[in-house]
């Protein structure tokens, strides 16, 4: 009895394994204890092993791989069609198993362990600008209770919270005293940030890819860095277009007896990819002004026949394919040179 096929259900504590041999009949039905794992499989010959891409999934990849086995990641949406019933660990082992093992599946690449840090702090600083923003919110609702208002900003926020202490006679002493912790928790936050950024600035002149695709009208250090750690392999992408619809931007089709129907935008991959790349655009549209560059000419064009944000959004592709085309052909952005 060999084993050909795994698939393996990643759990927190309690892993479910399910082997078929290469005649695809179930030889191996069981579950694992994490303490478990290693021994287990570095016993057992090399096979092909899929696992769904979620939590840990990229280093029990990394530590599979190095015991010779092949690893493959499959997104979880994709394994969903092949659970025949129910909801088990064993079923979703099952339905991995039998996923894996299709000529024509798609697989995510593994990351490397300097990617996936990169991609930490970029969680790390998208989830401390999140808290900023709901701590410069609720300063400013509470100010605004007691009659003070300002425009919108940080730095506008901070001038009036400086105006409002400093006349501390004509407000509340329980009011002084909350506005005091929001902003030095304002404060904390906003220097947790600065420190995330140099780390990713860092990082930024490091990486050949990444200053290429800063270079990218719309793309800052933030969303350079970002493109460079999750897209591992450009060239498992077949062109541009494959690549901004693997990131949700591209019309989502309902079509059927011949109709072509197209809707909103897929909304599909990385979200916080997205985000950038969609707020990329959108700095790119206010700052466009009379530049005679063919994008500028195109957005011209583009806003006299649609809305602000469906413009946005299509200048958000066309940036996502642009940056597809510096990654797999390793060259600098010109803007009358790069075509997609």
């Amino acid at each position: 009895m060999r084993i050909a096929t795994i698939g393996l259900d990643l759990a927190k504590s309690v892993f479910q394994a399910h082997g078929v041999d290469e005649n695809g009949a179930t030889v191996l039905v069981k579950k694992l204890h994490r303490k478990q794992m290693l021994p287990f499989f570095s016993k057992l010959s090399p096979c092909l092993i899929g696992i769904e891409a979620c939590g840990t999934a990229h280093y029990w990849a990394r530590t599979l791989a190095e015991m010779g086995h092949e690893v493959r990641l499959i997104p979880p949406s994709y394994v969903k069609a092949y659970v025949k019933r129910g909801k088990s660990d064993a079923l979703d082992a099952e339905a991995i198993c039998e996923a894996v093992q299709r000529p024509t599946m798609r697989f995510v690449p593994v990351k490397t362990v300097e990617q996936q840090a990169i991609l930490m702090t970029h969680r790390a600083r998208s989830l401390l600008v999140r808290q900023r923003t709901m701590l410069a919110n609720a300063l400013r609702a509470h100010l605004a209770e007691l009659g003070f208002v300002t425009n919108p900003g940080i730095a506008n926020l901070a001038k009036l919270t400086d105006q409002v202490l400093a006349n501390k006679d004509a407000f509340p002493s329980y009011a002084s005293a909350a506005v005091e912790i929001l902003i030095r928790q304002i404060m904390g936050v906003s220097s947790q940030i600065a420190v995330l950024d140099q780390q990713l600035a860092a990082w930024h002149a490091e990486s050949e890819a990444s200053r290429r695709l800063a270079a990218i009208p719309g793309l800052g250090v933030i969303t350079a860095t970002a493109i460079a750690a999750i897209v591992t392999d450009p060239d498992q992408f077949r062109s541009g277009r494959q690549f901004a619809a693997w990131l949700g931007l591209t019309p989502q089709q309902h079509s059927t007896g011949g109709k072509t129907r197209l809707g909103g935008i897929s909304k599909q991959g990385d979200r916080y990819l997205r985000r950038l790349l969609v707020v990329g655009a959108t700095a790119v549209m206010r700052h466009i002004k009379d530049k005679p560059t063919p994008m500028a000419d195109w957005i011209r064009k583009l806003s006299e026949k649609k809305p602000f944000r469906v413009v946005s959004v299509a200048l958000a592709n066309k940036l996502a394919r642009i940056a597809w085309v510096v990654l797999t052909r390793k060259e600098a952005y010109g803007p009358y040179q790069l075509t997609t």
